[in-house]
């Protein structure tokens, strides 16, 4: 692929993954609309248990701006509900200005709501230090208000300006426990989410045409399927050479220097994703896989293996990998045969059925070990882990063997090797490129058990392709 080509497949991976966020926040809103709300129209909050030893409990400011009715309508934006329930006595619920309830409250002393989590536990900031200095009820500045016992409720239609809720004892009393239950509605849901779904299905075309033109090119000829056996043991090649003049200390900042490579192949990895959806449906309704599609998504693959061979899944050279998706001269070389014919039953189920075996073992290989991680926080949860598979341990044993004493260990590097072609064999096979089933064994060594040795060049396979002043001849 020439440069532009690749620059308009990361835009429409781009402009892709911005059309499934909208397509999916188009489809969760009506998700919500038919099956989340009451029988009065209204989506409710669990529970909540409010508790403080304070005068009151209070929001922090609501701030809506100073003109929402420009776009919406007062009383259309949203109407919400606070239904509160002391079992101690009578409690009030008011919701007011913020300026004036500031005002009223002063230097009382209170527990600020700062957060509410999805286990509904409440963290409160404590402030002020008074007792109050007047009943609630009594003040003329409350939008909407409720007090009594039992259980209180106030609806209120969101308006301009900042506002502040607040629950307290309706005698003033300290000691605040109620059961709080949080409801809105709005008349906007529908519009938004139908506004959402016809700009994800508009993006989505959008990313359709680009991909479409990234991936198509003239060809003067049908590929012709590659044996497997040109291959070695399986239709997927993954080679690599292990350079013995590998500097001791450049391994610590390989991946520093490879984060232009990582950005580029995030978004060619979405562009992966979704033209691997658009091939499954042509292999289904055809039985075959989109022979330019194919050839980019090899492409994407050999990129990650040259930076996965340079970087963090082999340290096996110092040379800089190219930017390109085509077969180039380089000391790790990866190529997939085109399939040809291909089941339309097994497409069904051969990414996700027949797979999890084999997701179970590179799970292990990629990501199945925890390292360590580092609790903190008021709850003591974990909030940051560091991991990596048996590929990170050996590489990481490897890189310290390189820097004491000058050598990459040649046992590891083909034990390494052998992993890494189990890892792409099972991703070539969930990819859809291969119907036959990835061999549960280690093909250990730099090159494809079998196979002839390949010349590393321009002129790559492409899948059964090669080329010739710039068009696709048939091999």
């Amino acid at each position: 692929m020439r440069p532009g080509k690749i620059a308009l497949a990361v835009v429409g991976a781009l402009i892709g993954l911005m059309a499934v966020g909208f397509l999916g926040g188009g489809a969760g809103l009506l998700w919500a609309y038919n099956t989340q709300r009451t029988d009065d129209g209204f989506f409710e909050s669990q529970a909540i248990e409010l508790d403080t030893s304070t005068y009151a409990i209070t929001t922090t400011e609501i701030d809506l701006g100073s003109q929402p009715e420009d776009w919406f309508p007062a009383g259309r934006l949203a109407t919400v509900r606070l239904e509160a329930e002391s079992e101690t006595g009578a409690v009030f619920v008011g919701i007011g200005p913020e300026e004036d309830v500031e005002a009223y409250l002063g230097d009382m002393r209170r527990a600020e709501i700062r957060r509410i989590d999805s286990n509904a536990d409440v963290t409160y900031d404590t402030v002020g230090a008074s007792e109050p200095t007047a009943l609630p009820g009594e003040q003329s500045f409350w939008e909407v208000f409720a007090q009594g016992s039992g259980t209180q409720t106030v609806t209120f239609d969101l308006e301009s300006g900042s506002w502040t809720a607040v629950i307290m004892n309706a005698d003033t009393t300290p000691g605040v426990a109620v059961d709080v239950v949080g409801a809105a509605q709005t008349a906007w849901l529908i519009p938004v989410a139908v506004g959402m779904l016809a700009i994800g299905v508009f993006l989505a075309a959008v990313t359709a045409g680009l991909l479409v033109v990234a991936v198509s090119g003239r060809e003067t000829g049908v590929a012709a399927p590659v044996p497997a056996g040109e291959f070695g043991a399986y239709p997927v090649l993954i080679e690599g050479e292990l350079d013995p003049g590998l500097s001791r200390w450049m391994w610590l900042v390989k991946w520093f220097l490879a984060i232009p490579h990582f950005v580029v192949l995030a978004f060619l990895w979405a562009a992966f994703a979704i033209l691997t959806v658009v091939a499954f449906f042509a292999i289904l309704f055809t039985g075959r896989y989109p022979e330019s599609i194919f050839r980019f998504n090899v492409g994407v693959m050999r990129w990650s293996w040259r930076v996965g061979f340079y970087s963090f899944s082999a340290l096996g050279t110092d040379v800089y990998p190219p930017f390109t998706l085509d077969d180039v001269d380089y000391p790790a070389r990866f190529d997939v045969a085109y399939p040809g014919e291909l089941s339309r039953g097994l497409v069904l189920v051969k990414w996700w059925l027949l797979a999890i075996p084999h997701y179970l073992i590179v799970g292990v290989l990629t990501s199945g070990l925890v390292w360590w991680a580092t609790d903190i926080g008021e709850t003591g949860g974990t909030v940051m882990e560091a991991g990596g598979g048996l590929i990170g341990v050996l590489v990481f044993i490897a890189a310290v063997a390189l820097l004491f004493t000058g050598r990459y260990p040649q046992g590891l590097f083909d034990l390494l090797m052998g992993l890494n072609r189990w890892v792409y064999r099972v991703g070539a096979y969930v990819a859809l490129m291969t119907d036959e089933y990835p061999p549960f064994r280690l093909d250990t060594g730099g090159s494809e058990p079998g196979a002839a040795p390949a010349p590393h060049g321009p002129e790559p396979s492409d899948g059964g392709l090669v080329r010739s002043e710039g068009d696709l001849t048939r091999t």
